[in-house]
């Protein structure tokens, strides 16, 4: 059963790797097509670089995710070599790595009006000018549509069907 929990974990660590690869690789687009979108509202874009406003693999975009599969490789380890810490150590990274994804999913859903309250908080002018909606879907086409499409979709699959499956893992252990 634990090595049933350990396969699910790696596949969890590889859905989390995935962010910062397909950030690194396709950011750069995503970012030109933003500043596109800001040109096109009269918001000159550099205000993104102006306020830290990136869509690569830089900053949380990177440690988030590296550190969430980090975790999920340890209980791995820990699983496969039937270490006495695996159990709880799987129960404790297991329920932060699930609590993880729920708040990544929300705040997917809630984008618009977080990144609005963050621009306006910033407290630049322009910043609060922009229809946030278009600059995001602008952004998000800067993407290969598989990624935002099908990429999103699979990730948060495996993230919370694995978590489940390594949870009755655990309980049925």
């Amino acid at each position: 059963m634990f090595t049933a929990a350990a396969i699910a974990q790696i596949l969890i660590a590889l859905a989390f790797v995935s962010i910062p690869l397909v950030r690194h690789r396709y950011g750069a687009g995503a970012q030109v097509a933003a500043e596109r979108e800001l040109t096109r509202q009269g918001v000159r874009p550099e205000v993104l670089r102006e306020n830290g406003l990136r869509f690569d693999a830089s900053g949380h975009e990177t440690w988030a995710p590296v550190s969430f599969a980090a975790l999920m490789i340890v209980a791995a380890v820990l699983n496969l070599a039937a270490a006495s810490w695996a159990e709880p150590i799987s129960w404790v990274f297991q329920s932060v790595i699930l609590l993880a994804n729920i708040l990544i999913v929300y705040s997917n859903l809630t984008a618009v009006s977080s990144v609005t309250a963050a621009f306006a908080k910033k407290g630049d002018p322009e910043l609060a000018r922009v229809d946030v909606k278009a600059f995001l879907v602008a952004a998000d086409h800067g993407f290969p549509r598989w990624v935002m499409k099908h990429l999103t979709y699979a990730r948060h699959t495996i993230v919370f069907g694995g978590s489940l499956l390594v949870l009755l893992a655990l309980i049925t252990a």
